[in-house]
């Protein structure tokens, strides 16, 4: 494989001594919990770090919330998790404005969304409507309630689950609000001696509830700017666009990625480069985030059999880096 080297001559690290040893010891952490799930751990935090949200689309009993709440302990964040049911309404999730007759005037009661992390639980036994009300948060980072615009909190992490195998009663979300997800990654089972460990290990809430905060909220703010200053070469960007480019004409997608995907997908990269103390891109860290960006923005065509994660590696595995 080609490697696009750094464009600058002995380019500086991108974080300091103590912020890169903090990351370091937060990516443990989680991994000490989340046992066997190196790679996807990692991508959860190249999408926090990125700014961006994340879909889990796993079986039941896998690990998906005990992800979501290592995470969220680890990085200092207040936590809400809402279980997505077909009952649940709007302002279940966003809050309500309450009448207080002793003030004469409306209050409002922020709901479970006013969190910097929200864990939404099995997002597609929610309906339409209750599932736009969350994506459009998570676009905008800010709620309408009463003509009022409401901020969310910042930092403002959303993974949300949902299982492939469960169909009855759900509602799956449309291609369009798929796009709102950063990355989709699947858990999958443990290998053996991961399972193992979790077998005779102490349980997994327990674990959870002893885990101390490895970064503070100015701490995440500081790699955070770090990962937008990550340089991406001209070849790299070629790259990149190179595979979004190959999605668009390949017989077997009839929708390919959209120029947010690219976007996504650099994004994603940057976060990569800075989790291995790059301050600059190579072809590996688009590599490693690509089938993740790209899997759930793609759309088969009707005579492909292929699903859309085999369709995304295809991509990755016949475009040439040069």
């Amino acid at each position: 494989m080609n490697v696009l080297r750094s464009p600058i001559a002995d380019p500086p690290a991108p974080l300091d001594s103590d912020l890169a040893a903090a990351l370091s010891r937060a990516q443990q952490q989680v991994n000490s919990v989340v046992l066997g799930k190196g790679p996807r751990v990692r991508l959860a935090f190249a999408c926090f770090l990125a700014g961006g949200h994340l879909l889990i689309e796993d079986l039941p009993g896998v690990g998906k919330t005990t992800l979501a709440h290592a995470l969220a302990a680890t990085l200092h964040l207040s936590f809400q998790r809402i279980q997505f049911t077909s009952d649940l309404l709007p302002s279940d999730i966003i809050g309500v404005s309450v009448y207080e007759r002793e003030r004469g005037e409306f209050k409002f009661h922020p709901g479970p969304l006013f969190a910097q992390l929200v864990l939404a639980d099995e997002i597609n036994r929610a309906t339409p409507k209750t599932q736009s009300a969350l994506l459009e948060a998570m676009a905008e980072q800010q709620v309408t309630v009463d003509g009022q615009s409401r901020a969310l909190p910042s930092p403002f992490f959303v993974v949300a689950t949902q299982n492939p195998l469960d169909l009855a009663g759900t509602y799956p979300l449309p291609d369009s609000q798929l796009d709102r997800f950063m990355l989709r990654v699947s858990l999958d089972y443990p290998d053996r001696e991961a399972e193992r460990a979790l077998l005779m290990a102490t349980d997994r809430r327990e674990l959870i509830a002893h885990l101390q905060p490895c970064l503070n909220p100015v701490q995440i703010q500081q790699i955070r700017v770090a990962v937008g200053a990550v340089i991406a070469s001209p070849a790299l960007i070629d790259y990149v666009q190179a595979l979004v480019a190959a999605s668009r004409v390949d017989a077997d997608i009839r929708v390919g990625l959209s120029p947010r995907a690219g976007i996504a997908l650099l994004s994603a990269a940057r976060s990569c480069a800075l989790l291995d103390g790059r301050g600059f891109c190579l072809p590996e860290d688009v590599q490693a985030a690509f089938v993740a960006v790209a899997a759930h923005r793609i759309i088969p065509g009707g005579s492909s059999h292929r699903t859309r994660s085999a369709l995304a590696q295809k991509l990755l595995d016949s475009t040439p880096v040069r």
